[in-house]
């Protein structure tokens, strides 16, 4: 794959889990990087430790998104790549579901994803590429997860109406789909470790290939879509999931 000096990356959510790795192979590849997140302190140690750029931004929030997008125009003019990849996960039933938790969910994952991509075009150079994290949970039904479901479900739709949207341009718009992947969001749980190696197992007797997604396979998934080698692949989703989605 070829490398990607002089080209300016933006992953959002990147402090951690697969935005954290996504930023580590832009970085790797040659790439200026920029991450994005909401919580400073730990904005401040990714950035120091992958050796780019922190802003902190909440990409559900208007006024942040256009705080941010007018800081990387002043100091950088325009990017080539842009990973849309901030987004919490939450599970409800539709009974349990509340208000709150709908907004939760809906705000950060779909709104703010949106309108990430809005703000954001006007600094793309063209010929560059969009890629959003989506789920395989827009493909593979899941009790629990439907307000989850259809913000990633939405995000699969809004990549195939920019992708038509910016081809004028040669901005390329993809996504990619994970399925259960190895990030600290376990340790997010509060659960002992006895625990989480049973849910972890649980996972992996619905998965053909027997294992968790690994978050720097899908980093490579998206520097992938951002290289040469993808330059006439858009408005596309691929699932890594290790086949859950056939179960």
């Amino acid at each position: 794959m070829n490398n990607l000096n002089g080209k300016i990356a933006v992953v959002t959510g990147g402090n951690s889990g697969i935005g954290y790795a996504t930023a580590q192979e832009f970085k790797d590849r040659g790439a200026t990087v920029i991450i994005t997140g909401r919580r400073v302190e730990a904005v401040q140690n990714a950035a120091s430790a992958l050796g780019v750029i922190g802003k902190v931004a909440d990409q559900s929030s208007m006024g942040a998104l256009d705080q941010l997008t007018a800081e990387i125009k002043k100091e950088f003019g325009k990017v080539d790549y842009l990973f849309i990849n901030a987004g919490v996960i939450g599970k409800l039933t539709i009974e349990a579901a509340t208000e709150s938790f709908w907004h939760q969910l809906v705000d950060i994952n779909l709104k703010g994803a949106y309108f990430t991509l809005s703000r954001f075009i006007p600094l793309l150079n063209d010929g560059g590429s969009v890629v959003f994290l989506s789920s395989n949970v827009a493909t593979k039904t899941i009790a629990g997860s439907s307000v989850y479901a259809l913000t990633k479900t939405a995000i699969n739709s809004i990549v195939r109406t920019a992708a038509l949207e910016l081809a004028p341009r040669k901005i390329r718009v993809n996504a990619v789909s994970p399925g259960p992947t190895e990030t600290n969001i376990f340790d997010k749980l509060g659960l002992d470790s006895e625990t989480i190696k049973d849910i972890k197992t649980g996972l992996q007797s619905q998965i053909p290939l027997a294992a968790i997604g690994d978050a720097a396979d899908v980093a490579k998934m998206v520097v992938y879509f951002c290289s040469e080698e993808a330059k006439f692949i858009t408005g596309t989703e691929i699932i890594m999931d290790g086949g859950m989605v056939l179960k």
